[in-house]
């Protein structure tokens, strides 16, 4: 989808301390093998900061810099994937609660992974929908941690890590204009994620700590390793693709290419050799001591190349995100000056 006058505002991002691979090691935490193939660094953790709380933080921040007042919000939708906190609780409304967000809809996403580029694509049509409608903001959190997940092997391959992100989107202008954003699904793909296990009455009803790899191994185990393969390789670049076009852009000719949050080796098989994206490109080198953050490496990536000065007016920005379900995005983002509260 080509995207017309949708601009991005402001962006935050909390991670509140960090972990070291090698301390977590040492620990025997993390199997020694499993630190070598992923190639991180470190993880964002948080010893007590729930992600609920985390993302009120991140919204605080990204409000301000975007210089939002509740009145100019029509829409919050936050994205997530685990426990936020509370039971049987509405984690949007809290968030709008403690950032100030006015009496728009306050919404939760729950599409994995991907649950922050589904956020960008709704709350850009909900924008475009009504040219009275200003400002959306958009939030992702997670907090990754026992008994119910283990960081290091729920998901071998990808160090998960705590953490939340904010993004505002606005049709008053911004440091960074939304060129075009696709997204997909394919539930042919949803039970590699669930396995065999009967379904249940209550969370953790058959094992705890989740074991996603089990789950794959038992959907692998029925329609093939190269079913699987083709099918995850086929969403992203349909995906990636009609992001590209609709930009009018080759993959070659972006600026930067914002990944999730995997470990090196899952990159390297899934990114980085398939579609011929240089590290150099991607923010790595900063990913690699910050793990995966749920729906939001996107969001968190964007933030970085902003604070940091690294994008530049002009700059093409490449967002690529999958989840479980199975899901893919892709944005382009196109940045038009660098942010004056950076």
């Amino acid at each position: 989808m080509r995207v017309e006058d949708i601009f991005i505002r402001g962006t935050a991002i909390r991670l509140p301390s960090s972990l070291l691979v090698a301390d977590a090691v040492a620990a025997g935490a993390c199997p020694p093998r499993l630190a070598s193939a992923t190639d991180m660094v470190s993880v964002a953790w948080s010893p007590d900061q729930s992600a609920a709380e985390m993302a009120a933080d991140a919204a605080r921040t990204a409000l301000e810099r975007a210089g939002s007042a509740p009145e100019d919000l029509d829409l919050i939708l936050h994205a997530d994937t685990y426990h936020q906190g509370q039971d049987l609780w509405p984690v949007a409304s809290y968030v709008q609660r403690e950032a100030g967000g006015g009496s728009c809809p306050a919404l939760e996403i729950r599409q994995m992974s991907n649950g922050g580029l589904a956020a960008l694509d709704l709350a850009g049509a909900y924008l475009t929908a009504d040219r009275n409608r200003c400002d959306a903001l958009l939030t992702t959190a997670d907090r990754f941690c026992e008994p119910g997940i283990d960081r290091w092997r729920t998901d071998p391959g990808t160090p998960y890590a705590d953490g939340a992100t904010a993004l505002v989107l606005s049709r008053r202008g911004g440091f960074a204009r939304l060129r075009s954003l696709a997204v997909l699904a394919d539930a042919d793909l949803e039970p590699m994620h669930r396995g065999r296990e009967p379904f249940s009455p209550a969370p953790f009803t058959h094992r705890i700590p989740v074991d996603f790899e089990e789950a794959k191994k038992a959907f692998i185990g029925e329609v093939g390793m190269s079913f699987a393969i083709s099918r995850a390789h086929n969403g992203q670049q349909t995906v990636l693709k009609q992001a590209l076009s609709d930009a009018d852009m080759e993959l070659a000719e972006a600026d930067w290419v914002l990944l999730p949050h995997f470990g090196r080796r899952r990159l390297q098989a899934i990114y980085y050799q398939p579609f011929g994206i240089d590290p150099a490109r991607t923010t790595w080198d900063w990913s690699r001591t910050v793990g995966h953050l749920g729906a939001g490496d996107q969001f968190a990536g964007l933030d970085r190349l902003a604070v940091s000065g690294a994008a530049k007016p002009g700059d093409r920005i490449v967002l690529v995100g999958v989840g479980a379900g199975y899901s893919w995005g892709a944005a382009v983002v196109e940045v038009l000056e660098r942010p004056g509260w950076v």
